[in-house]
């Protein structure tokens, strides 16, 4: 009887230690309160209504609390600047694809002059060796024109791996990148909370809310995207029609070539995070079709 009650006891006592399940805040680290530059955080009211407000660290502010709702609507609208029309995809796709076959081609063609460059100058110095062993020409002078010739040769040797460095650049990096700025308000709308910060985190950067307001900057290529997509917008409602549309398109096709094929290092951190926010992509996808495909057994039942 005695154990029983310590253990009544003690699984009483653990059990008031179990921890609540941790509320995931979709936007909680993404924002800083444009008053007075503090972070915006959640807090769940009622334990169902999301609340954002400036955590006040550096004293009171007069920035009012925002239901979730309200930023998910501005979040929504921002990413509805970069994307753009099915057939726009289609034809950016297919103009970095047929560029690459041209830039492969034109490669090609640079690295076996650049070779042919390399070959001829060490002929000229493996001719003015057997000159300076036969006397015809002095050590200094053999050991200055030597030198210049190598020196040209490492120029020559680092322009061909250049080449061939550029040559192994992956654009269907790119690609993925104008997918998913493609659809990425559709994304953001079935996405759960941490997928939608990793989301926002990968497209903007510097977002701030003031009075009911928020800005923004879109990261490097997503800038230009809503530049272009808001020009081309400006000129189909002009009534340009459909002649020339895709021109206002095509900074944007050398912009994600540029990216891949010469990569920086914040384009390399940009592309090593496609995976990721593909993964959540193609997780919706499964849950679309699993649903439709569970509806339509339904119905057969």
């Amino acid at each position: 009887e005695l154990w029983q009650t310590s253990q009544d006891i003690m699984d009483g006592r653990f059990g008031a230690r179990r921890r609540k399940v941790k509320h995931e805040f979709a936007f909680s680290g993404l924002m800083q309160c444009g008053h007075c530059g503090c972070a915006l955080v959640g807090e769940l009211k009622k334990g169902r209504y999301v609340y954002y407000h400036c955590t006040g660290h550096k004293g009171k502010c007069a920035e009012p609390y925002t239901r979730e709702e309200i930023l998910e609507e501005r979040f929504t609208s921002l990413l509805d600047q970069i994307s753009f029309d099915d057939d726009v995809l289609a034809w950016a796709v297919k103009e970095l694809r047929n560029g690459r076959r041209d830039e492969r081609r034109a490669s090609g063609n640079a690295i076996a002059k650049l070779n042919a460059e390399y070959a001829r100058l060490q002929g000229w110095i493996d001719a003015m060796y057997i000159d300076k062993v036969d006397g015809r020409i002095d050590i200094a002078f053999f050991d200055r024109k030597a030198a210049e010739w190598r020196a040209e040769q490492a120029r020559l040797a680092q322009a061909i791996q250049n080449h061939q460095t550029g040559s192994q650049g992956n654009i269907e990096d790119g690609i993925r990148i104008l997918e998913l700025a493609h659809q990425a308000p559709r994304l953001f709308e079935k996405q759960p909370p941490l997928e939608k910060r990793r989301l926002l985190n990968f497209v903007v950067s510097n977002c701030s809310w003031k009075d009911g307001e928020m800005t923004a900057q879109f990261r490097q290529p997503f800038d230009l995207l809503a530049i272009t997509n808001k020009a081309a917008a400006t000129a189909n409602s002009g009534g340009n029609g459909s002649t020339g549309r895709f021109e206002n398109w095509l900074p944007i096709v050398d912009v994600i070539r540029t990216l891949c094929l010469s990569p920086t290092p914040q384009t390399v951190d940009l592309i090593a995070g496609i995976p990721e926010v593909a993964a959540c992509e193609q997780a919706i996808c499964c849950r679309e079709t699993g649903g439709v495909a569970a509806a339509k057994g339904a119905r057969t039942r």
